[in-house]
């Protein structure tokens, strides 16, 4: 699948743009955060394979910082190393929010937009895929809703595991959604107001609004970036899941879409209640 000359060498559509050199020295500065800040425990890295491209699949926490996910780029560069390249989706609304600098910066670590031509080109290159399904509903969901897995019925991974027939790698953890605390999601009503007029800040559809306690606002309102608080967290890779059908045909058979679609989440929240009980043992 060709993309469009116009766009192959803007950032966030291009495989090319990455570059070990860049990401060393940003994961030199992640190792204090790694150690000393969220003091994070891992496991199942095993798990990874280093011959065939595989589709991790992550559950999103703590807001914009996102502290889970950098905390895991850091073991992957430590644990895979630099020769086996992850390119991580990022939602076309991040995009729109960066400046050109920071747009270069994300793609250099390895962000592609999250669309289906960027991750099959980044899969049959042979590198790995993260991805995020749950999006800013997930990283963003309500304090009480810490422990789930929450994608909001989002299939799009799975019909993309199942036409690339890759493995689907569930990357789990623990402790990050306690790094803000989202007291609710009030985009609903966030919705209706500017449907009265009220225009949203950048001319951009935040997608969620929610208000948390967190620096350094206290009290935000709306997906505003948020400094973490140190908290300990718990990262696991868990072993690959693999579907008996695969294939185009496959991947457009709805019912068997959404059978694999409630496999991986059953699995994936059945590893995180594990992994929340070991957590909790004293």
């Amino acid at each position: 699948m060709v993309l469009q000359s116009d766009l192959s060498t803007q950032p966030g559509w291009s495989l090319d743009l990455i570059d070990p050199q860049v990401i060393r020295p940003i994961m030199s500065i992640f190792e204090w955060f790694y150690r000393h800040y969220f003091r994070v425990q891992t496991s199942g890295w095993e798990h990874i394979p280093t011959q065939d491209p595989v589709l991790i699949v992550g559950s999103h926490n703590g807001g914009i910082a996102a502290p889970d996910m950098f905390m895991m780029m850091y073991d992957w560069y430590q644990r895979i190393g630099y020769d086996h390249p992850v390119y991580g989706l990022m939602h076309p609304q991040m995009w729109k929010l960066l400046p050109p600098v920071m747009a270069k910066l994300t793609a250099q670590i390895g962000a592609v937009q999250a669309h289906p031509k960027m991750a099959i080109a980044a899969l049959r290159k042979g590198a790995n895929v993260l991805v995020y399904p749950g999006g800013a509903q997930d990283v963003f969901r309500p304090h009480e809703l810490r422990d789930r897995i929450y994608f909001g019925g989002n299939q799009a991974f799975i019909k993309l595991a199942l036409r690339e027939k890759v493995s689907i790698v569930p990357a789990i953890s623990w402790g990050a959604h306690d790094t803000l605390i989202v007291l609710g999601d009030f985009y609903k009503l966030a919705q209706k107001v500017h449907q009265w007029g009220v225009p949203w800040l950048l001319d951009i559809d935040p997608i969620v609004f929610p208000i948390y306690l967190g620096l350094p606002w206290g009290v935000a309102v709306g997906p505003l970036p948020n400094i973490p608080f140190p908290i300990p967290i718990h990262t696991r890779i868990c072993p690959p899941i693999t579907f008996e059908w695969d294939g185009r045909e496959a991947a457009n058979d709805q019912a068997y879409v959404d059978a694999c679609y409630q496999k991986v989440c059953f699995e994936m929240q059945q590893a995180l209640d594990e992994l929340i009980e070991q957590c909790e043992l004293p």
